[in-house]
């Protein structure tokens, strides 16, 4: 089945009053629902052997520019030259309990015409009542979605592409995947989703527990990157994409007032040059809003 293609369509405005906060329905569902909060996880492949093939054209995604979850799909596409390949569109970055949608300030799905990205889920699984996500990868032979599992999507697009990716770089090398596997797990849970236990945290206990797996977690990553480039070594993977973009949320929302560490990202040594080395690549920097100058200046190390 074809998807035809609509543009021009927008959702109303956010409306807190009209329809409530997202989250209660969305999010903490029903005791009876049994499944995973990304249910949606077909895998694409170079051979076709998934039942999706990769193919230019073919598919399209759907992100945020405030997600760190959909920015790392931004990043990796871009980093894999497959800007031609594959498409992209932005939800808007507000949301009300109608949950992401499409708005003039990032412009109309120029897929399906879509003003909600629910109606792509609905799409998928008629009545679907669980948690709209992006990154989505959607396919337009089927006119569903392959999947909404943030982490499948990018191994997907950095290794299952490489006919027509515009970049020699692999982010994902057979030689270094037990150690990046090791890496995402730990980062994943200590960094990327410790930041907002710390906030989450009911009492000041829990809160100053959670604050020192993330505070560890970073001095850790420092001391990692003293005697190496990046995370895995002499060149940047996965691991790579998925810590930065936490680190590029650190000062600006997960930090301030010193919520977590008493020092800034500027503080730790090696990630500071770290993250801002990464930066200057423009597939950081290009997927990236609202970083102050100090990511530009000169850091005087040579790496």
């Amino acid at each position: 089945m074809s998807t035809p293609t609509r543009t021009g369509a927008y959702a109303s405005p956010v409306d807190l009053v009209a329809y409530g906060h997202y989250g209660p329905g969305r999010l903490h569902l029903s005791p009876d629902w049994n499944r995973p909060v990304y249910p949606f996880q077909g895998r694409i492949t170079a051979d076709g052997s998934s039942g999706h093939r990769a193919e230019p054209g073919r598919y399209h995604l759907y992100v945020s520019w405030v997600c760190p979850y959909a920015h790392r799909a931004a990043i990796v596409r871009k980093l894999k030259g497959l800007e031609e390949v594959i498409s992209l569109s932005y939800v808007d970055d507000e949301r009300d309990g109608r949950g992401w949608a499409f708005r003039e300030r990032r412009g109309a799905d120029p897929v399906n015409g879509f003003t909600l990205l629910e109606e792509a889920y609905d799409a998928t699984e008629k009545g679907y009542g669980g948690h709209v996500s992006v990154p989505v990868l959607w396919d337009r032979h089927t006119g569903t979605i392959v999947s909404n599992h943030f982490p499948d999507i990018t191994i997907d697009l950095a290794t299952q592409f490489e006919q027509w990716a515009g970049t020699p770089i692999d982010l994902y090398p057979d030689a270094l995947r037990p150690e990046i596997n090791k890496l995402n797990a730990w980062i994943y849970h200590d960094v990327n989703t410790g930041v907002a236990r710390v906030a989450r945290a009911a009492t000041e206990d829990d809160r100053e527990r959670e604050r020192r797996v993330v505070v560890s977690a970073l001095e850790r990553l420092d001391e990692r990157l003293a005697g190496q480039r990046f995370l895995a070594g002499d060149t940047i993977t996965e691991a790579d994409v998925r810590l930065w973009v936490t680190l590029a949320r650190f000062d600006a929302e997960h930090n301030p007032g010193h919520l977590i560490s008493e020092r800034g990202l500027s503080g730790f040594e090696h990630l500071w040059p770290y993250a801002r080395d990464l930066y200057r690549l423009p597939a950081f920097r290009e997927t990236t809003e609202g970083l102050p100058q100090s990511w530009y200046a000169p850091h005087g190390r040579d790496r």
